[in-house]
């Protein structure tokens, strides 16, 4: 009896979830779809990402192409790896985003006004609607497809390398091809203003600009909590044997290190399970070893 009202309580709580995550889901792809067409494309900038890479082969077409239709045939091998090797969940919420910011692209750009004049407004203002939007959909577990998958996959197979780094990378290739394709350096200049600009953005609306997290949970289902971490969010956990000063009770504390781009899916997990837990998380400037940066020194 208890079994069934826990599993109950749990489709309940999954349910509502997926009713705040597709329409947040949908509006961040909006918001990114605006940040392309009403100030990076139209000022030949291209952002990192699918989205640059769009822009770019858009430019070279003569726009007879457009940035959506694009953008949705490149994600679609992408989206295909990434439900064999991240999961449905993940995936299936990055195929709303690729869906919507496909069709929004292409069909809603007229809705909007598009800026065409000062390329440094348009990099920064391009840059902060960007960010919202990809950070709108990473908050509810989600990515916007492209790089972002391409990213979780070179992650999964070499998980020394930090997700940052991977990013820096793929951005780096984009930006390049976007200099020899507009025929100009400051194309790639701007782009870098666009993608600093929209990684400050999605820092601040997934964890308050904060980076890495070392975390130390307190919880009377230590033992769920550590199991969930090491297969939902794939990282290792470690319990420090504790005594509580008032009851003497003994207790296991979880202790943690994850990317800064986990934090908020661990605090949801740990919620999930035990509401009543107890976290204290601090800011871990550098986390090395495996799973992280190697250790060079």
């Amino acid at each position: 009896m208890k079994k069934a009202k826990a599993e109950k309580k749990t489709a309940k709580k999954k349910s509502l979830k997926w009713l705040i995550d597709i329409p947040l889901i949908i509006l961040g792809a909006l918001v990114f779809s605006a940040g392309i067409n009403c100030f990076t494309a139209p000022n030949d900038i291209a952002p990192g990402g699918v989205g640059g890479l769009a822009t770019v082969i858009s430019f070279l077409s003569g726009h007879k192409l457009g940035i959506g239709l694009i953008f949705g045939l490149i994600n679609i091998p992408l989206v295909i790896a990434g439900f064999i090797r991240l999961g449905r969940p993940l995936m299936v919420r990055t195929l709303l985003a690729v869906v919507v910011t496909t069709l929004a692209t292409d069909y809603l750009n007229g809705l909007f006004p598009v800026y065409v004049g000062d390329r440094i407004i348009a990099a920064v203002f391009g840059g902060v609607l960007i960010g919202s939007g990809i950070g709108l959909v990473y908050l509810r577990d989600g990515t916007t497809g492209g790089t972002d998958i391409i990213n979780k996959l070179i992650q999964k197979a070499k998980p020394h390398l930090s997700l940052g780094s991977i990013m820096m990378i793929t951005d780096a290739f984009v930006v390049i091809i976007s200099i020899l394709a507009f025929g100009n350096l400051e194309s790639g200049l701007y782009a870098i203003i666009t993608i600093f600009v929209s990684g400050r953005i999605m820092d601040v609306i997934l964890y308050g600009g904060r980076e890495g997290k070392s975390v130390l949970i307190f919880s009377e289902k230590s033992e769920e909590i550590g199991q969930a971490i090491i297969h939902s969010i794939s990282r290792g956990a470690t319990f420090l044997k504790a005594q509580g000063v008032y009851t003497h009770k003994d207790k296991n504390v979880i202790c943690c290190a994850v990317h800064k781009n986990e934090y908020v899916k661990l605090k949801r997990l740990v919620k999930e399970i035990d509401e009543h837990a107890f976290i204290i998380t601090a800011t871990a400037d550098e986390v090395l070893g495996e799973g992280f940066l190697e250790i060079d020194q």
